[in-house]
């Protein structure tokens, strides 16, 4: 059995089962009532249409982590884009096979998705193709979504001009440059925009899609059934740590300085970018 067929199977069950929603009382009446408010097992109607751009140089788990629960919606078809089906390379060197082209994409999406990435990232901003196509996909998207660096991609074909956005820390501030209002927050959603912060929050990211789309009981049997439950090993990240004090090791206060000065050629590097755009 597929791991997202035991997901799915699992969130049946427990829907089915009402092993999830609270009886108000121990009535007959009221167990009626609870049971008619419960979501269906499975959802009605045409399926879900999810389109996740893959792009040479991306960032594989931007795009894993999401693709893995919006798998896990039941009746969703989620396809995997790009200009041809050809295989594209992550920034990591994992191969990711499209499944579907640009020309065969659905006109009506549910769910429009990006991720993100660094080289492969800026040169999709300046790509007219890559830009033309997200904002033909956008105009009759019920959400427009991304993870990381790819809220720069969005903001690139002008999709988040007057909406609240975030990305990856590093480019979060240049979110001003492609119009949007930066939020310092692991996710943000303004109207029917959804964007995630870097990387790992690409599970939160895609808990609150399907919180959207299904309900909060499905996104918590998800959030279950893939044991979602961070516990980061260190319980001060670098980035949140305070300034270097004279007391401080000199490990810490090297640490530090290269945390803070690492990112500075990839914010040049955007920055040159996102001038272009709005030139």
């Amino acid at each position: 059995m597929y791991r997202r067929d035991f997901a799915k199977q699992l969130g049946a069950a427990l829907l089915a089962g009402g092993l999830i929603c609270e009886l108000p009382a121990n009535s007959q009446e009221s167990a009626t009532s609870s049971q008619s408010n419960m979501p269906h097992a499975m959802p009605s109607g045409p399926p879900l249409q999810i389109a996740m751009l893959v792009y040479p140089g991306m960032t594989a788990m931007d795009l894993v982590a999401p693709q893995l629960v919006f798998a896990e919606l039941m009746n969703s078809a989620v396809h995997l884009v790009w200009k041809s089906k050809e295989t594209v390379t992550s920034d990591t060197g994992i191969p990711i096979v499209p499944t579907m082209s640009f020309s065969d994409c659905p006109a009506e999406l549910d769910v429009l998705f990006v991720g993100g990435g660094t080289r492969g990232t800026w040169a999709l901003m300046n790509d007219s193709g890559v830009n033309e196509f997200l904002r033909s996909r956008s105009m009759k998207a019920k959400l427009v979504t991304s993870v990381c660096t790819g809220s720069l991609v969005l903001g690139a074909a002008g999709l988040l001009k007057g909406y609240r956005a975030t990305s990856h820390w590093v480019a979060r501030d240049l979110l001003p440059l492609l119009g949007a209002i930066p939020v310092n927050a692991r996710v943000v959603e303004d109207r029917n925009r959804i964007t995630g912060a870097g990387v790992t929050a690409g599970m939160d990211f895609a808990l609150r899609v399907a919180t959207r789309l299904r309900g909060e009981k499905y996104a918590q049997i998800l959030e279950l059934a893939n044991e979602y439950d961070p516990q980061p090993p260190s319980s001060r990240a670098i980035l949140r740590m305070p300034a270097p004090k004279s007391g401080n090791s000199s490990e810490t206060s090297t640490l530090l300085r290269w945390a803070r000065r690492a990112p500075r050629l990839c914010k040049l590097a955007c920055v040159s970018v996102c001038r272009r755009k709005l030139e």
